[in-house]
Order: structure tokens, then sequence, then C-alpha cells
């Protein structure tokens, strides 16, 4: 058997680190082609010695040195590259069989458009590259003839409940339900949310995340991307997805079909059982991750989303009805909220106001998601705009 070459786009994330737990199960299969990071140079050094690939890439351009003489002080020999250009070259490198999109942020639309230009199988843990480039990423996998695979465990699971024939789902689909844990404070009083601290927000009663997407759920704005995503993945209309709030997280997603069967994907709450599917699909491998016992199962429960509670949720749908671009407008505002809540700038509370605010009051015309240019032009308009929103409030 060949073995897979892969480029992990984002290692040393939670994603980056459970899918080269996944590749190191099996030799055979895989061998790690690529490995970028942002900023951790320690951990993606720890990488390079264990994993030995031809090339890493770090966007900051010091930190980038600094990898470059740890590697070289030990003799490795995995060629250092630097800047964000290094992300979208490696992404399409003509030897990459397949690409694990597990960057955080409207960072990762570029080097996620090269790949899937590319025609490479892309592991999609990039919300935003959906999110922002909408119609015109989903061309460029169609263009590209990309296999693309989502690995955010609600759109795997719908994923997996959908035949491989994808002309099939129109006629299968009656809508989609997306899962949401709740995050932290689900029934926390409502009186306590301008209170809330990083450390707080940060602290999922189920899954292992990185802080900007543990405050995503804390909002429900991971919800909010997820619709999004799940849109232009499943090619459905704004009212045929719905969410609805299951603490355990054991259904990860569930398709109820146009004979109104209800198809569900379960499994205990570990990111390698997605990543795991996505490196060997259409076949199936170990994940490493436990097995769902239903002996010692507790009860399943699930209740509609309190509005009160998650303010921001109903922005998907808005978005998704506005003019194209809106969807990048709203990403872009979040992300400087969540970055701003993070610097303890603003409270937990003030997110939703800025995201609403910046997606209110930014222009969005109908040039500006015909290209990436445009699009990132589109994202930096909006982030101006919610730094003088989030500059106008008060502590």
């Amino acid at each position: 058997m060949t073995r897979q070459k892969i480029c992990i786009l984002g290692s040393t994330g939670s994603i980056g680190t459970n899918t080269l737990d996944v590749i190191t199960r099996h030799p055979d299969r895989f061998e790690v082609f690529a490995l970028t990071a942002h900023s951790k140079v320690s951990e993606l050094a720890a990488q390079c010695a264990t994993h030995r690939p031809r090339y890493a890439a770090m966007t900051d351009l010091a930190q980038a040195r600094l990898l470059r003489q740890q590697l070289q002080a030990q003799g490795l020999r995995t060629e250092v590259l630097d800047g964000e250009a290094a992300l979208t070259e490696l992404a399409a490198h003509p030897e990459v069989d397949a690409v694990m999109a597990a960057i955080v942020g409207a960072v990762g639309l570029a080097p996620c458009l090269s790949a899937a230009k590319a025609g490479k199988r892309l592991l999609l843990a990039n919300k935003e590259a959906l999110v922002v480039g909408g119609a015109l990423f989903m061309e460029a996998v169609k263009q590209g003839g990309a296999t693309l695979l989502p690995i955010d465990s609600e759109h795997s699971a719908i994923f997996q409940c959908l035949p491989e024939d994808r002309s099939a789902w129109a006629d299968r689909i009656q809508h989609i339900v997306l899962t949401a844990s709740g995050g932290p404070f689900r029934s926390t009083d409502l009186s306590q949310r301008s209170s809330v601290t990083p450390e707080q927000a940060c602290a999922h009663p189920n899954w292992v995340m990185g802080r900007k997407i543990s405050v995503d759920s804390a909002t429900m704005m991971n919800k909010v991307l997820e619709v999004i995503e799940a849109r232009w993945l499943f090619d459905l209309a704004p009212e045929q997805i719905q969410v609805v709030i299951h603490p355990q997280s054991i259904i990860h997603s569930m398709v109820v079909c146009r004979d109104s069967s209800v198809l569900a994907q379960l499994g205990t709450p570990d990111m390698k059982v997605p990543i795991a599917y996505g490196l060997s699909f259409p076949e199936r491998i170990n994940s490493g991750a436990d097995v769902l016992d239903f002996r010692t199962l507790a009860a399943l429960t699930f209740e509609p989303p309190d509005h009160s509670r998650y303010p921001g949720l109903a922005l998907a749908w808005s978005a998704l009805r506005a003019p194209a671009g809106s969807t990048a407008v709203l990403n872009a505002a979040n992300e400087e909220a969540v970055a701003a809540f993070l610097n303890r700038a603003i409270r937990f509370d003030q997110i939703d106001s800025v995201n609403q605010q910046v997606l209110d009051n930014t222009e969005v015309g109908a040039a500006d998601a015909l290209s990436l240019e445009a699009l990132l032009s589109l994202d930096q308009r909006a982030r101006l705009s919610a730094q003088r929103v989030i500059g106008g409030l008060s502590r």
C-alpha cells in the first residue's frame, strides 16, 4: 500500500495533535509530509523531531527563524518555510495527497482555496473557509476536483449519515439537526453573564478545544458558524438547518429524511473519530477513541436553544439571507470580539453586541464575494468596524 502524504495546517492545535495521534497509529497508511503553525516553536520542533516531515512552516517570521535554528541544532533535515504564502504553497504541493485544514480563523481561507484548486483530499476543520469563502470556495472545490471531507464533529456526523453519492443528497434530506452541548453556561443564571471570565468561558464541559473555539461554544457562535458551514457543505436552504441543545454530546448530529426517518451518528466526544474517518474515507480505521458503552450510558436529553441565553444564534440565518459576503463580516466581527474578550478588553456579554452592530453597519456590495482579494478586503473592513465598536464599549 502506498502511504498517503499528509500536510497538516495548524499542527500544534487540538485538531492537529489529534491528527498526528491517528497518523501514528497507522504508519503503513500515512506519512507526515508538512507541518505548519503560527508561533508555537517548541511544540512544532518536537513534532518535527518525532514525525520528520520534509517541510515545516511558521507564519510568524521571527518564530520561523527560531524553529530553523532549533531543527539545525538537532540535526534534523526538515526544511523550514515562513510566511502565510508558505501555507498556500504546501497545501498545493504536488506530492501532498491530503491536507488537514486545522487553522482557526479567516487566515485559513487562502491555503484551503489553494488545496481545493489543486484537487487535494481536503479535510476541513477550518469552519471559516466556508463561512468566509462560501460559493467561491465551493466553486474552487468543484473546478479543482477536490474531495471535501468535513472534520467538525457535527458535519462529519451528517456526512456519515448520507450516501457516498452526493447527487442523492437533495432527494434524501428533509432537514438536518445540528446538536450543541450548550457550553459551560447552559444553566448559569443570566445575570452572571457580565462577570464571566476567559478562564470560565474556556472550561468546556465535554470537549478539549482551543481558547477561541471554546469561547465560541460558550456564546454559541460556534453553532452560528456551523449552520453557515452546513449550508454550503450540504447545499441546503437556511430553513433546512435546525439546532438543538444536547448536553451529553453523544449524538453528534442528525439527518431527518423525506420519509421522516431520522439518522444519527453517535460516539464519545473525541475528535479522533471524525479525523480518522476523513483520513481513511470511505474506509474506517482505528481512531484510538473510546467506544461508546451503552450499558453505562446516562440519559440523552434535548432542549431547544434559549435565545435569551444565546442571543447571537439567530445571526446565522440572518447572515445567510443577507447579501453574499455578510457571513464573512460576521466571522470577522466575532474573531475581533473574542480576541478582545480574551484580552479582557470587553465583557463576555458584549461579544454578541459587537457582532450584531458590525453586521448591521457594514455595507456589503455585489462584488465583495467574487474573489479572494475582495473577501479579504471585506474582512479587513469588518475588523476595523469591530475595533471601533469595541473601542466605544466600557467594561
